[in-house]
């Protein structure tokens, strides 16, 4: 059954149903899995890749977090991450592993359950090759700074993480 154009753009504005035609004139709203997939990316001196997400964002506003967003109808979280590093960053060709999948920490914002898909990999990119699509920043910032920095809840339970991990100290030595 293919879902008219006008239904695509409910789902993708509000992520939380899918409407589904039922049959001429009438439609019933379905329940839908959110997923968000966010990418970790680490530079040649071990440096993160950090967005300051703009006054405008829903969450986290003026605060630091993770490239990535919302996992589209139809795709796979890589290829949700893939899309959304492309276009906040403007790089392409980069190898994502899986490093975490799990629920996302509440928020007033949004009351429903979002399981994030979390990515890592490393890249020779520089700061000069990152093009700004989305947000007021995008920056490499150094493991002993990203801390210090304002985050956004997402990106205060992973950085943590990451840091301590096998796979940024893997990441690091590449």
């Amino acid at each position: 059954m293919t879902i008219p154009a006008w239904e695509t753009r409910v789902q993708t504005i509000f992520r939380r149903r899918s409407v589904v035609c039922v049959a001429a004139g009438q439609s019933r709203y379905v329940d839908v899995m959110i997923e968000t997939s966010l990418i970790l990316l680490v530079d040649r001196d071990g440096a993160l890749l950090l967005q300051l997400r703009d006054e405008h964002a829903v969450l986290g506003p003026n605060q630091w977090g993770l490239p990535g967003g919302g996992v589209e109808s139809g795709e796979t979280p890589v290829e949700a991450a893939h899309r959304e590093l492309f276009e906040e960053t403007g790089l392409e060709g980069v190898s994502l592993e899986l490093f975490w999948s799990g629920l996302r920490p509440y928020e007033a914002a949004i009351a429903e359950p979002i399981t994030m898909h979390v990515f890592c990999a490393r890249t020779d990119a520089v700061q000069g090759d990152i093009v700004l699509g989305e947000g007021q920043e995008l920056a490499f910032i150094p493991e002993n700074l990203v801390l210090e920095r304002s985050l956004t809840v997402s990106a205060a339970l992973l950085l943590p993480m990451f840091l301590a991990s096998p796979e940024y100290a893997e990441l690091r030595r590449s």
